[in-house]
């Protein structure tokens, strides 16, 4: 089988089309549960009707006497009128049905209880007379026969997914049973030699396969059930025995992995030995080597069963979107459920995207919303970097032919979070800092979310005089005067009020390999033809630290081996040394401890918080900024290696 892509609706085509030959575009049937079990989150297969009335009688809406209206007429505040209790007015609390004479309710409050000698009685509820001064008219203070629901009456339409108040009103109405959709059984089958189970400890070379976690998650999420099946390894004759099993008792089948251009592309091969690929390879990017097709199998006395299956890329990235794309849809319509309607928001970018001209280019974005203006930041491009779903707020199409937009292009982004989330986000960029992760985690509880870029001191500078951030972290070093930012400041944001706030003080040297194999010691060291140094990106401010450091001393740049190799924080900087890329760089002391690297201590400096004064003043940033006098903040932040929190949320300028 040869990948041949081909465009996003010819392929989403095919398989309607596909699935409408074997009657399989319908919802998949009707199973009829008990209200109280597990109904929560079914969707209704059938209209259901009202099968009583609610209230079924005339009910009284408040607690009083139940009267006839007509008995009532001419009390006056000074002309009471007295009536009989037990004969003319009988006491009802909320909720007791009216006796059949009755068309009023006198509430407690207008009643004035009377003894046998016409004295005012102490007890209200059990008088032998009550006297009212003034009259109430028919159908006073009643709940009527049907006031809410009507027997007969539509009460819940075909396709809801049920709420917990759908499931009181269905009870109320008079359902004790429920028609609902079955919910697609879908079987996810992962397939790879390398792959080993959650919680192992992978060698070099193994892979920790948690994509059907990702893609059974999504199915519930939807409304089916999934059954993550065992891993298989890269066998052609397993991978077969297991999707012919799968296909007798699953609706659906994704088989994970196994699907490219190269040599172990095993599950084309395997849906066209039991049935027929009608898609193999999709213009989408991520996720192009998507296969899609049917397969059939017999049961003793239940003939030729069809089920579809879906070849779903390895790459996490691209597997939860083939997911979106394909199985989201399917199972919506297997429910009976409308379509999906996404909410579509328009969005600035804040950088530039390149885009394939032959693909739909779906991209995953971070949303905040800054000055009024809502941003859409791209995230990582790669489709194995899963931190770009957990991070993503939206999903911006890119189509065919576009080739991309530049930044401050407008996209239309398919947003995962409502406009209120968006709108607590605080949109954070500049230099890498560990620290911005424990306040973020602060944030979250503080009602706030951070979206950090990490982009270097100058860039988040730049950010900022775009408008396209909320705050940069910056520690750029001025040569001339010793003194950190305020320079980058008034050249790069000339005319932009800002406050200028300590975050920490930080300890920047060598990362080494642990126990330090290479016996480095300082930047001179960085010469030596057996050292393989890696770097910090360009307007970062590590780099321009180092810059200035390697002038003071007469070192070269070009006398470095791997200078020009460049890493955007600090702890992708340390995992190129802990992986054996190279053998030191510059960065911060906090790396050490999760990479298990050796620290030489050279430089201190200071790392401050840049704010524009318009967002310093607002709302939105104010448990950020109390977050700076927080003591428990301190306390997390000095317990890593190399962190001076003694100047932490210290003004070191306001400049107008």
């Amino acid at each position: 089988m040869y990948l041949e892509d081909i465009p996003l609706p010819e392929a989403l085509s095919r398989l309607e089309e596909s699935l409408k030959r074997v009657d399989l575009w319908n919802p998949l049937g009707t199973e009829w549960i008990p209200l109280d079990q597990e109904a929560l989150g079914r969707t209704l297969s059938e209209a259901v009707w009202s099968r009583l009335s609610s209230p079924h009688y005339h009910a009284a809406a408040m607690d009083g006497f139940a009267v006839n209206a007509d008995h009532t007429r001419g009390a006056l505040p000074t002309r009471p009128v007295s009536l009989r209790v037990n004969e003319q007015a009988i006491y009802v609390d909320t909720g007791d049905a009216l006796p059949e004479w009755a068309n009023a309710v006198l509430p407690l409050e207008i009643v004035e209880a009377l003894d046998e000698d016409s004295q005012v009685s102490q007890e209200l509820r059990s008088p032998h007379t009550i006297r009212i001064r003034a009259a109430v008219n028919p159908w006073m203070h009643v709940r009527l026969m049907g006031e809410d629901i009507v027997a007969s009456q539509l009460v819940l339409p075909a396709g809801q997914v049920l709420r917990p108040v759908d499931l009181g009103v269905l009870a109320a109405s008079g359902s004790a049973d429920i028609p609902v959709a079955r919910r697609p059984e879908v079987a996810i089958l992962p397939t790879g030699s390398e792959l080993v189970p959650v919680g192992s400890s992978p060698a070099d070379g193994e892979i920790i396969e948690f994509n059907s976690l990702v893609l059974a998650a999504q199915v519930r999420e939807w409304g089916g059930q999934a059954a993550r099946l065992p891993v298989i390894p890269d066998d052609f004759d397993q991978i077969l025995a297991a999707v012919r099993q799968a296909a007798l008792e699953h609706d659906l089948i994704l088989v994970n992995a196994g699907s490219s251009a190269g040599s172990e592309d095993f599950t084309a091969r395997v849906v066209d030995a039991l049935g027929e690929v009608f898609v193999h390879g999709v213009a989408v990017r991520p996720g192009h080597p998507v296969v899609l097709g049917m397969i059939q199998t017999s049961r003793a006395g239940n003939g030729v069963r069809q089920t579809p299956v879906i070849g779903v890329p390895g790459y996490p990235v691209s597997a939860a979107l083939t997911a979106e794309i394909f199985v989201a849809p399917l199972i919506t319509r297997w429910l009976g459920r409308p379509p999906r309607v996404e909410e579509k928001m328009t969005a600035t970018l804040t950088r530039k995207i390149t885009s394939p001209a032959g693909d739909d280019d779906f991209v995953r974005v971070a949303l905040g919303r800054v000055g009024g203006r809502l941003l859409a930041a791209p995230l990582s491009r790669g489709a194995g970097v899963i931190t770009s779903l957990v991070r993503a707020d939206g999903l911006a199409l890119l189509p065919r032919g576009s080739q991309g937009k530049p930044a401050g292009a407008e996209v239309q982004v398919s947003s995962y979070r409502s406009r209120a989330e968006i709108d607590t986000t605080i949109f954070a960029t500049g230099s890498h800092d560990m620290t911005m992760d424990i306040m973020a985690q602060f944030l979250f509880q503080a009602g706030r979310r951070l979206s950090i870029a990490n982009v270097g001191s100058l860039a988040g500078l730049v950010a900022l005089s775009r408008g396209e951030a909320h705050l940069a972290g910056a520690h750029l070093l001025d040569p001339g005067t010793g003194e950190y930012n305020l320079a980058y400041i008034q050249q790069y944001l000339p005319g932009v009020p800002v406050r200028v706030i300590t975050l920490v003080g930080r300890s920047q040297g060598l990362l080494v390999q642990k126990g330090n194999p290479k016996g480095l010691q300082g930047l001179s060291d960085l010469t030596r033809p057996d050292v393989a140094f890696i770097n910090r990106q360009r307007g970062s401010g590590t780099r321009l630290l180092l810059d200035y450091h390697l002038g003071e001393e007469k070192i070269s740049p070009q006398e470095i081996q791997g200078y020009q190799q460049q890493e955007y924080t600090h702890l992708t900087l340390g995992a190129a040394i802990a992986s054996g890329r190279a053998d030191c760089g510059v960065g911060i002391e906090a790396v050490t401890r999760s990479l298990e690297l050796d620290f030489i201590p050279m430089f201190e400096e200071r790392y401050d918080l840049v704010i524009p004064r318009e967002h310093a003043e607002s709302q939105l940033l104010e448990p950020l900024l109390d977050l700076l006098v927080n003591p428990d903040f301190a306390a997390m932040v000095e317990a890593l290696p190399g962190y001076d929190v003694s100047s932490m949320g210290n003004l070191v300028a306001e400049i107008h």
